[in-house]
């Protein structure tokens, strides 16, 4: 589940470049509800684009926005209220991991979700059904699989 964060280069914290990728990994993992799921974790992954700030452009003009985009099975985030918790959580990450006066209206937080079998990683295009049953196994207690 790739998450891009893109920023012009002075928004963000020398530690906020560095620790704003786990951070919004660590939410999207708890908000959906899969916390010490080994499999579920590990396909969780980012990057994050520092761009020069006259790169940067909202309503036509040049302005400081920070940008986290989040790509996903359409079985993650599955309702409203998961989608809007992780959009407040990720935009208080980027208020913390931000220098001191960047304006919260300047945080885009898009989450956009895969067709059923468009999404995949290593070459297996997963199903929704495929990735349930891949993190409930992950789930299971070693002594029941």
């Amino acid at each position: 589940m790739p998450i891009t964060v893109t920023a012009p280069r002075g928004v963000l914290t020398d530690a906020g470049e560095r620790e704003i990728l786990p951070r919004l990994t660590t939410a999207l993992i708890d908000i959906s509800g899969a916390t010490g799921n080994a499999f579920f974790t590990s396909i969780v992954g980012g990057t994050v684009h520092v761009l020069a700030p006259e790169r940067i452009y909202a309503g036509g003009g040049n302005r400081p926005v920070v940008m986290v985009e989040l790509k996903l099975p359409n079985i993650g985030l599955p309702d409203p209220a998961s989608r809007a918790a992780f959009v407040t959580a990720a935009t208080d990450i980027v208020d913390a991991l931000t220098v001191a006066g960047h304006d919260r209206a300047n945080t885009w937080v898009n989450v956009l979700n895969a067709l059923d079998g468009g999404w995949g990683i290593g070459g297996v295009a997963y199903t929704g059904d495929a990735l349930i049953a891949a993190v409930a196994s992950a789930a299971e207690p070693a002594t029941m699989r």
